[in-house]
């Protein structure tokens, strides 16, 4: 729902923020590891995507992003969402650390496909950050 959200665009995926906020939430309460630590960094994408207006908090982005980083601390996404919202923030030598991690870290048998692009994105994005 999330990325679905994500792809309408800012103003048609503010619509579902509150639903997709409830769900992980749930998902959090039930079972925090679920997954890895899902609800926790796809909760860490929506305090980051979501404006403050609404919501949204890069305090607690990081500080979802980096509970999930406990269940999988080599979890790509996790690494690469970290990176980006560090680089909006300006904070470009933490953003370079997490894309190292990325590309450090070893691909997990389930999502090599998914990983591989991460690893592909991050190569681009640390070679343009200075």
């Amino acid at each position: 729902m999330g990325a679905l959200a994500e792809s309408f665009g800012m103003r048609q995926g503010l619509k579902y923020r509150k639903a997709i906020k409830d769900e992980l939430d749930t998902v959090l309460r039930v079972d925090p590891g679920y997954e890895q630590g899902s609800a926790d960094r796809a909760l860490g994408r929506w305090y980051y995507k979501v404006p403050s207006l609404f919501g949204g908090s890069r305090k607690t982005a990081e500080s979802h992003l980096r509970a999930s980083l406990r269940y999988d601390p080599h979890n790509m996404a996790s690494h690469f969402f970290l990176a980006e919202m560090f680089l909006d923030d300006g904070r470009t030598a933490q953003a370079r650390a997490e894309l190292q991690a990325v590309l450090d870290a070893p691909n997990h048998p389930e999502w090599i496909p998914e990983d591989e692009e991460f690893k592909a994105k991050a190569r681009r994005m640390l070679a343009s950050t200075k």
